[in-house]
């Protein structure tokens, strides 16, 4: 079951000036950075009451999100989700006719366990769910 808005991302052509930008001139504080080879991407988190702003910039200009940025320029990527189930929560919305971009879940950030909804199934919006590890 989705439980949070987990993080707004936003695809970066420059991450250390966004990043300059998010902390210096906006005064959010910088949580961490990550990379996430599965995606092909390099993150940096900025937690905001309760969810958290994702900087998403590809790995050696490789990757869907530099396909993203060389198409539309820098931007809004995508909107995460947190699920407690997300094997459960796919199976669910395939019923309801929603597509993925993989069929299972893939590796994410945090050590999360990440799905993308394909744009076309919700309304030109691509949707993350991402699962975090039991304690």
């Amino acid at each position: 079951m989705i439980r949070r808005l987990d993080h707004i991302a936003i695809a970066v052509p420059d991450i250390e000036a966004a990043i300059k930008r998010f902390v210096e001139d906006l005064g959010i504080e910088l949580a961490g950075r990550e990379d996430v080879p599965t995606q092909s991407t390099t993150t940096a988190f900025l937690p905001v009451s309760g969810t958290q702003i994702e900087l998403i910039h590809p790995i050696n200009g490789e990757g869907p999100v530099q396909a993203f940025l060389d198409k539309r320029g820098g931007g809004l990527h995508h909107l995460c989700f947190e699920t407690d189930d997300i094997d459960t929560d796919m199976n669910c919305l395939k019923e309801k006719g929603y597509r993925f971009l993989s069929e299972e879940p893939q590796p994410g950030a945090h050590g999360t366990r990440v799905a993308f909804i394909h744009p076309k199934s919700a309304g030109g919006v691509l949707i993350e769910l991402a699962e975090y590890p039991k304690e």
